[in-house]
């Protein structure tokens, strides 16, 4: 099936400071740049047919410029008003459907940036699943995409304003406005690269794996109970917790005295980017002093995150010169190599817990390894979902066992501090 769309916009504008990100990080990923794809399920409200849920998804990219956007030469936006997006009819499981159209990558400038099949029971559509390319959008973005398909899918249309697009946010980024916010970013970038290590992981290790890049996913109830309990004692996020605990370790890890790390920053501050299917993630800078305790550690991240969110929405050009007369000034490449990403859509909020609830709770962790594969644009990157805590590294710097050791060391860590 298709579904044909043809809205009343179209035209070309340089990439969006997140879309640049996204596709520098996709070009030093590729050929295993499948690594970005990722997808959301939906479970179709009341019984539709295809014909109808086919309807919606048309409505849906008519709405939503990303979703009919391609990557034009040199790297711009191109946005068309018209096109046919394949849909396939599958009767197998959802998860399972998703996991297969996301194994491969996209076609930045032939193919749309959104991939669907409907899952069927007979003539009724019960599922439909969606895969993004990163190009398009980002994990908020495809929220905001599921959210108005499921409206769409109920009402038949969208009630409120026309939904904000792309080009009109490439174009204020490269308006007065945006380059007044550019600079100040511009300006704490250059102010941490004057003093920061070359890389938090440049020591090569001595058990490399084959392939080179492993990640390695902690599921752990203890971990999520202890970092509840401490944000509940500290009166900050589970999400400053994380990145206080992850910080403290890389910078053992890495034998530094201070953590340089890029937390992945959501850049939804402002109105018109609050409903935007677009990919506004890019990386903050964060630097915090990890020599004391975890308690001082996470009195420190509180105002550094704070400085690290502000210089997330930057211009990667400006990005790049400040590296570039870095990298040159001291001979060699300078960059973190130490990412921090909390993927979840919601902090599920401090709480108290008792030590015995976290002695049952560590019954039931455990570890496993999801993923491998050749290429990846950094050496250490720390995801937290609502599944677990994974770590995904370049085994040629961090062993496997390295990997899992951090791991545990960060449920102990927590837990530990949770009980005092």
């Amino acid at each position: 099936m298709i579904a044909a769309f043809a809205a009343g916009d179209s035209g070309t504008a340089p990439l969006t400071w997140g879309q640049r990100a996204i596709w520098e990080a996709i070009e030093r990923t590729a050929p295993d740049d499948h690594y970005f794809n990722f997808g959301r399920v939906l479970k179709v409200p009341r019984r539709r047919t295809p014909a109808e849920v086919t309807a919606a998804l048309a409505a849906l990219v008519e709405r939503h410029g990303a979703l009919r956007t391609r990557l034009g030469e040199p790297a711009e936006q191109r946005l068309s008003a018209t096109g046919e997006l394949p849909v396939e009819l599958v009767a197998n499981d959802p998860d399972k459907v998703l996991e297969d159209l996301a194994a491969t990558r996209f076609d930045y400038t032939g193919e749309w940036p959104l991939r669907v099949a409907l899952v069927t029971d007979g003539d009724a559509v019960t599922h439909v699943v969606l895969v993004f390319c990163h190009l398009a959008a980002d994990g908020l973005g495809a929220e905001a995409a599921v959210r108005d398909l499921r409206t769409l899918l109920l009402r038949g249309h969208v009630p409120g304003p026309a939904a904000p697009q792309p080009l009109e946010l490439a174009r204020w980024q490269s308006g007065p406005d945006g380059r007044r916010v550019a600079q100040a970013a511009a300006a704490h970038w250059a102010r941490v690269h004057h003093r920061m290590p070359v890389t938090m992981f440049g020591t090569p290790g001595g058990d490399p794996a084959q392939p080179p890049i492993w990640r390695a996913m902690l599921h752990s109830p203890a971990l999520v109970l202890a970092t509840r309990a401490i944000a509940h004692t500290q009166r900050v996020s589970t999400s400053t917790v994380l990145l206080a605990a992850t910080a403290r370790l890389a910078g053992r890890q890495a034998g530094y005295d201070t953590c340089v790390m890029l937390p992945i920053v959501a850049n939804r501050f402002r109105r018109d980017t609050l409903g935007l299917v677009s990919t506004l993630s890019q990386e903050g800078l964060l630097t915090v002093d990890v020599t004391g305790t975890f308690a001082d550690v996470l009195r420190a991240t509180g105002p550094a995150a704070l400085r690290a969110y502000r210089s997330a929405y930057h211009d990667p050009a400006d990005r790049a010169r400040v590296v570039a007369a870095e990298s040159e000034h001291r001979g060699e490449p300078v960059h973190p190599n130490c990412c921090f990403n909390d993927m979840r859509m919601a902090d599920p909020g401090p709480a108290p817990c008792s030590p015995a609830d976290l002695d049952a709770a560590l019954t039931a962790s455990s570890l496993d390894w999801p993923m491998s594969q050749d290429m990846l644009n950094c050496r250490f990157c720390v995801h937290v979902t609502g599944d677990g805590v994974s770590l995904t590294a370049d085994t040629r710097y961090l062993s496997r066992a390295t990997i899992e050791r951090y791991l545990m060391d960060l449920e102990t860590m927590l837990v530990e501090t949770a009980r005092r």
